[in-house]
């Protein structure tokens, strides 16, 4: 398991040159807008989307794992525990398919728990917006996240 931190960026060739060179990698995964990283020390996903008109850096935050139940068990720990889910099976987002579960914490940060199935070319969509919606918008590569 690890962290991951999505930041919207304002240009991403800058941020990718300034990442792989703070955390000492190179991108995981490098598309038109969309970069991320896998870093193993400090674990940790970071994504970067291209949003220069964006007014928060802060895309969203997540928890990537890597055993096939993880994701259902965080999805009924959460709801056992009151939360409103919002669950996403074998969906396409940020150039890979996907299980999930997003919640949105008080202040209307997005948290996804999440497990990559597979590679993916296309970007994906987002998905849909909870009962308490946080003001996600069209997602594109160029305009967001949808992960």
């Amino acid at each position: 398991m690890r962290l991951q931190l999505a930041l919207n960026v304002k240009d991403i060739d800058q941020a990718v040159d300034f990442y792989s060179k703070m955390f000492g990698v190179e991108p995981h995964k490098r598309k038109p807008g969309y970069a991320n990283f896998a870093i193993d020390a400090p674990p940790l996903k970071l994504v970067l989307f291209e949003v220069p008109e964006a007014e928060e850096r802060l895309n969203h935050l997540g928890v990537e794992v890597f055993e096939d139940d993880q994701v259902g068990v965080a999805t009924q720990r959460l709801r056992e525990a009151g939360m409103e889910t919002l669950v996403e099976d074998e969906s396409t987002c940020c150039y890979a398919k996907q299980n999930k579960v997003w919640v949105n914490e008080p202040d209307g940060m997005r948290w996804e728990w999440y497990e990559v199935l597979e590679d993916s070319e296309t970007f994906g969509a987002q998905p849909p917006e909870l009962e308490a919606p946080v003001g996600i918008s069209e997602q594109s590569p160029a305009s967001g996240s949808c992960c």
